[in-house]
């Protein structure tokens, strides 16, 4: 496994010295977890450090223990809902079909330890693959969806995966013919049986609908395990083990290219255990409507572990996010919460027939993704009555969430803040020049120690200790302050990420692809202010000289090249570049410049 061995062997000891005396699941689930869940009343810290609960023990089970156990416990409860393709499954319907599903992946050929890309909307066999690569020891690889060729061929490479999943085609996405470009023989190819000079590893390809040249069908997957797969697939649960990686999630660098943040059971099963104490599913028949994409940490953990773990129902309302769907879905499952960025919420409230809505089930939700303006928030509890919402903030590489709100929060603490830190887990707020912690309601870099930390990133040594010291503290880049209390706000980023809808967007990619184009001499990418949007993309272009080029023709140029939430909404010819002294750009000063000019 093209893994970095040092940290990955340095964590699972501690990780297995720590797990020598945890109790079961159901052990926990009779836990009282009120200390978990109220807010604290009186200040809890004098300096810019906090340290979560550990007065209770976290989870050492696998992914498909905590199913199975669920599954026990609720066996004829709705586990998942697919509104728009009219699935239903319970709990016992949902184990039975990850059973067949991880029977038929290992009758294909595949391993404890292969990768698995699942690249698609939120459908059924999204959730399948989760849970059925989880029971075989299969590595899942969540790919965005509107990757474009360079960027599939990037990530499969990277992961070395030996297996894809998608459907044919999503909206203007062509899924197969964009897998051709990177694949060639594809389509000459016998099913499970690619071999590709540009991908040698890539073998077994699986369509979700239509039988395409070298392609397996979900259905035929389905019928390929046999009783001698179903007695390989007990014998290799026998062998997993929690602080396996069991999921690498791609995150954006400033280097331009993408890191695999590689998460263990450990990591998810212990953030949803969590995320689902804080919430309040955890002593309730919950019914979560997710609109947000299961490629995401917040739909795959946040979402569908916080239902193997807890027991929660899931009803996913479209296939990507619509408003109205969303809406419609709440009224008509009687969700009791929902899950969302703040730019979802915004396009929630903002329906016109938003009123015609049937609300009253609702009592709780989740706002991550993004900073979450104040005026937001206070909408979501005033217009659609969510009392009980909280926001959640994390990254990728923290499993995600490591901060998050209290249902009992006042509207102003909801709305100024991301919460108080997890259980099981550190937070410092440090002075990245001097690395003293710093006094509290002082700005610095954030960051997080503990269980939630991931593995590493995946075949990438260097970058993860670029984020990971030697004390395991992971480095957000994140500026916040800590409050007396606990509470955390986020106040921007070190680095210049732009996060437009949720989406996280690193300039130095864009840029690098910009100055590709024949015209562009120079090119730097900022996040300007969108009421809607939360940030949206700025790039500011200086021309080769004798150059003449309109924004539209560098939008032409990006399309079918970078995937469309990369492509930037305004485009600024410039002449020059506001510098430092030593010949360095000011980022925030050509912000400040572009948003003046946009009148934004």
């Amino acid at each position: 496994m093209a893994f970095p061995a040092g940290p990955l062997k340095s964590l699972t000891r501690e990780v297995l010295a720590v797990l020598g005396n945890r109790t079961g699941l159901r052990g926990i689930h009779r836990l009282s977890a009120l200390q978990i869940k109220a807010p604290p009343t009186t200040p809890i810290a004098n300096k810019s450090f906090v340290h979560g609960l550990t007065d209770f023990p976290l989870i050492s089970k696998t992914v498909d223990q905590c199913l199975e156990e669920t599954t026990h416990r609720y066996p004829e409860r709705e586990a998942l809902v697919y509104s728009k393709d009219g699935i239903r499954k319970t709990f016992a319907q949902l184990r039975e079909d990850v059973e067949q599903a991880a029977a038929g992946l290992l009758a294909l050929g595949l391993k404890k330890g292969d990768r698995l890309g699942m690249w698609g909307p939120n459908k059924y066999e999204w959730t399948l693959m989760q849970f059925a690569t989880a029971q075989a020891g299969i590595i899942l690889v969540s790919v965005n969806p509107a990757y474009q060729p360079n960027e599939l061929d990037f990530v499969l490479k990277k992961v070395g995966c030996k297996a894809l999943v998608f459907p044919t085609q999503f909206k203007t996405q062509k899924y197969y013919e964009i897998l051709k470009q990177v694949c060639p023989e594809l389509g000459q190819s016998s099913p499970g049986a690619l071999k590709s000079k540009n991908l040698p590893e890539l073998s077994v390809v699986i369509t979700l609908d239509s039988k395409l040249p070298g392609t397996f069908q979900m259905a035929d997957v389905m019928q390929a395990g046999d009783s001698s797969h179903k007695k390989q697939l007990q014998d290799i649960r026998k062998t997993l083990v929690c602080q396996e990686p069991i999921n690498i999630q791609f995150t954006s660098g400033t280097t331009g290219s993408p890191k695999g943040a590689t998460l263990s059971h450990y990591n998810i099963v212990n953030n949803a255990y969590l995320i689902g104490l804080r919430l309040g599913v955890d002593t309730m028949q919950a019914r979560c409507c997710l609109p947000v994409p299961l490629y995401h940490c917040l739909g795959s953990v946040a979402g569908c572990m916080v239902m193997a773990v807890h027991g929660a129902s899931l009803v996913f309302p479209s296939l990507s996010f619509e408003a109205k769907a969303t809406l419609e879905a709440l009224s008509q499952e009687k969700c009791t919460h929902i899950y969302g960025t703040p730019t979802m919420y915004i396009d929630i409230l903002g329906q016109l027939d938003f009123d015609t809505y049937d609300l009253s089930s609702v009592r709780g939700g989740v706002i991550a993704g993004s900073i979450a303006p104040p005026e937001i928030i206070k909408k979501i509890v005033n217009k659609m009555n969510i009392q009980e919402i909280v926001v959640a903030y994390g990254t990728t590489e923290n499993s995600p969430v490591t901060f998050m709100g209290f249902t009992q929060d006042d509207i102003m603490r909801k709305a100024d803040s991301v919460g108080c830190v997890l259980p099981h887990t550190e937070a410092k707020i440090e002075d990245s020049a001097t690395g003293e912690t710093l006094p509290l309601n002082t700005p610095g870099e954030l960051q997080i120690r503990g269980y939630c930390v991931m593995l590493g990133y995946w075949g990438d040594i260097n970058r993860t200790n670029e984020v990971i010291n030697d004390e395991k503290w992971y480095q957000t880049g994140d500026i916040a302050v800590l409050d007396e209390y606990g509470y955390c706000k986020i106040v921007g980023r070190c680095k210049d990420l732009i996060i437009r809808g949720g989406e996280n967007i690193y300039p130095a990619e864009l840029e690098q692809f910009l100055h590709t184009h024949p015209k562009i001499h120079e090119v730097q990418v900022v996040g300007v202010k969108d009421e809607r949007m939360g940030e949206e993309i700025c790039a500011s272009i200086r021309l080769k000289a004798g150059e003449e080029c309109t924004a539209e023709e560098v939008k032409k140029f990006c399309k079918g090249k970078i995937a469309h939430f990369k492509i930037p909404r305004y485009i600024v010819f410039v002449k020059d570049f506001p510098l430092t002294v030593s010949g360095k750009i000011q980022k925030y000063k050509l912000r400040e410049r572009m948003e003046k000019h946009l009148l934004v």
